[in-house]
Formats: C-alpha cells, structure tokens, sequence
C-alpha cells in the first residue's frame, strides 16, 4: 500500500528569506523529492496545511490507516532523508502506527497531530 508524503509547499518560518526566491515549503518539498524512496512512498505538495505556526509542515497518510502530521523542520536534506524514512516505515505497517524506537531521530518531537483511519 502506498504512503504519502503532503508536503505544504507555502510554509514559511519564521527566519524565512524573501530574497531567496522560494518559501521554505518550496525548498524542503524539493529535498523530499529528490530524497531516495522505495515505491511504496510517493510525493506531492499542498497549497497550505494550516500549520502556520508549525512551518515547515507535512502529512504522512495511507489509506485504512493512521495519518499524522508534522512540523517545525527545517529545509534541509536531513530533515527530508528522515521524512522519507518514517514514511517508509509508515508504509510498511499494517495501521500505520510505527514504533517510537524505530522513529529516525529527525522525525523525533516534530509530530503535531494524528489522525484516526476514516471508515470504510
């Protein structure tokens, strides 16, 4: 079953530069893409998760199973190998719930919200 990586392509923090060109959410979803993944997590970006105060943010969700968000990361290519990591590991679960001992160390204290399945 594939997971999804939601990425909110508008998020900026705090210190963001507009002279950069991009919002940090621009920047960070280019990490996850160009990140290696396996075929059971795929990428798309998002117009806004509403996680403002939460920027950079991300959803990891799977159908049938439990779905989080994510925040506070930074854009950079750590932050991004251990998103794609936890959802790989998202993926390979039946739930969708990962234990914590198995969580990349990125990935730890950036959890903002999860959500219940929705009913089949």
């Amino acid at each position: 079953m594939t997971t999804w990586i939601t990425i909110c392509d508008t998020c900026k923090r705090e210190d963001w530069d507009s002279a950069s060109g991009r919002t940090d959410g621009e920047a960070l979803a280019a990490l996850v893409e160009a990140a290696p993944r396996g075929e059971s997590v795929r990428v798309r970006r998002t117009s806004c998760l509403m996680g403002c105060d939460h920027g950079c943010n991300v959803a990891v969700q799977a159908a049938g199973k439990l779905a989080y968000t994510l925040g506070r990361f930074e854009p950079t290519e750590d932050a991004a190998a251990a998103i794609v990591g936890y959802a790989t590991l998202h993926a390979a679960t039946e739930t969708g719930r990962v234990p914590y001992r198995e969580w990349p160390a990125g990935v730890k204290g950036h959890f903002v919200t999860r959500h219940p399945p929705l009913p089949e």
